[in-house]
């Protein structure tokens, strides 16, 4: 950005009681990743020098999750001292102790903040010289915020917290986001005079306002036109708005790159999802996690695909699959149920009411209709008949199906694993498979049918099936008579 070096703290102590969770409100998550994540992809974006977390509540949880995705990241313990001031004084001393750029610090509950934000926040910063610099905002209900209070020069004179402010103070609609550039100096020198006499009992960091002020220092507010992106995350309604708004963000930069998405409002999208242009995604779609879509496939409607990958021209239709892969011009659903380790070739097919798990189907395969494929290959151009059972399981351990290619297999099959059907053969409708198919053969159950002329009458005498069979046979007797006597 500048050859000037900037540290980047993130406060993420906060136990977050609003949110009435086990787990820690910055842990929450929204497309894909949880609240800190977020904030750590736009500390990345910056690229600064330094980069430090703040933990407290939660301390294990959440410093795992904050490794894990920035490990250059040093997270800092929160001591005994509440408050963001005793927060940011300990990230600071945590900075080597020649640093003397900018710093900035993020809040890790505001995960709609843009990278591009903080850099407009440091430009003005570095423009002015200023001692301080602060986003504000003008919500329509500033419950809960600090007041940004003017001066009579319009110039910044100290941020007062929604507790500690009377009603004049509260009648101010500018509200502080939590969002700050400081000069390290500065918060060198005024952090370790900031007391604790306040509604809660805390140090605020917002105090450094008023003493930068004091010292002769410039304090520059920037009013943000979009309250919405600068706003934090408290309770399960704010978490859910936060989604809403940046799946509206995520889903209108597919559309500008060349994705059809038919209804906005309930097509999900996570942020590491990738679309390829002329993708059309209908209603009720959900693309969850790091899934990717080719160019010119059809997605939806109600379509839940997590951690999938989706080549060019295929289409998906009220399929929930996880971790499955589905190749070029395949054709998936509708009712479709794809576990992970599916994997469907090219212009194959797995169709209405079909559960696959660990199953390879090979190009132009199909299993088009109410069947269980459980670890099971299948070779190019086969054929699974309707209601085919793939018994993986027996009991104790799980075992492999080998179907060979341009296999057809009869409707109402079982594979009793481990089996193999060779290339060619065919099953006969209602086998069950417990022994190899050789190559071109035909596998069959062989079994005589049996009727047994009047078992209803005999074992369910009084029943409307007794009725409707005694009419019947009455009535192929009369038929017959009539065949008998045309014939004389």
């Amino acid at each position: 950005m500048t050859a000037q070096p900037i540290a980047v703290v993130v406060l993420a102590a906060g136990q977050g009681t609003r949110m009435r969770s086990s787990t820690p409100k910055v842990l929450h998550r929204i497309a894909g990743h949880p609240l800190v994540v977020h904030v750590l992809g736009v500390v990345r974006e910056l690229d600064p020098a330094h980069a430090v977390a703040v933990v407290r509540h939660e301390r294990d949880r959440v410093a795992e999750v904050l490794a894990e995705s920035m490990p250059e990241l040093r997270i800092v313990d929160q001591d005994e001292i509440p408050g963001t001031g005793r927060a940011v004084e300990l990230a600071v001393a945590a900075l080597p102790a020649d640093f003397d750029g900018d710093v900035v610090v993020l809040s890790a509950d505001v995960p709609l903040l843009e990278a591009e934000t903080i850099v407009e926040l440091l430009r003005a910063h570095r423009e002015h010289a200023a001692a301080v610099s602060l986003l504000t905002a003008k919500p329509a209900d500033p419950s809960g915020y600090g007041r940004v209070v003017r001066g009579v020069d319009g110039s910044v004179d100290r941020i007062v917290e929604h507790r500690d402010a009377d009603a004049g103070v509260l009648a101010i609609d500018e509200v502080n986001t939590g969002t700050y550039v400081f000069r390290a100096a500065v918060l060198r020198e005024q952090l370790p005079r900031i007391d604790a006499a306040n509604a809660q009992a805390e140090r605020y960091l917002t105090d450094v306002v008023a003493l930068a002020r004091a010292a002769g220092g410039t304090v520059v507010a920037s009013l943000s036109a979009d309250a919405a992106a600068l706003a934090g995350v408290n309770d399960r309604v704010q978490l859910a708005e936060a989604e809403r708004l940046l799946n509206a963000r995520i889903v209108r930069r597919h559309q500008l790159a060349g994705v059809t998405v038919r209804d906005p409002a309930t097509t999900w999208i996570d942020t590491e999802v990738s679309i390829g242009e002329d993708t059309e995604l209908l209603p009720g779609t959900q693309l969850r996690g790091a899934t990717s879509i080719g160019a010119g496939a059809v997605i939806g409607p109600d379509t839940a695909l997590v951690d999938c990958e989706v080549a060019d021209g295929a289409r998906v239709s009220r399929t929930d699959a996880t971790l499955a892969v589905i190749g070029a011009g395949a054709v998936v659903g509708p009712f479709a149920y794809l576990r992970p380790g599916t994997i469907l070739g090219a212009d194959g097919k797995i169709g209405t009411f079909v559960e696959t798990k660990n199953a390879r189907i090979g190009d132009g395969s199909k299993a088009p209709h109410l069947s269980y494929l459980g670890d099971v290959e299948v070779g190019v151009g086969a054929n699974i008949g309707a209601g085919t059972i793939v018994a993986n399981y027996d009991g104790v351990h799980k075992h492999r199906t080998r179907v060979g290619s341009h296999v057809r297999t009869g409707s109402h099959n079982v594979f009793v694993a481990p089996v193999t059907i060779g290339d060619g053969a065919y099953t006969g409708a209602g086998t069950v498979v417990r022994r190899d198919v050789p190559p071109g053969a035909l596998g069959i159950l062989a079994a005589n049918q049996r009727n047994l002329e009047g078992w209803v009458a005999t074992h369910r005498p009084g029943t409307a099936a007794a009725e409707a069979a005694a009419r019947a046979t009455a009535a192929d007797g009369a038929e017959g008579e009539a065949t008998a006597a045309d014939g004389v």
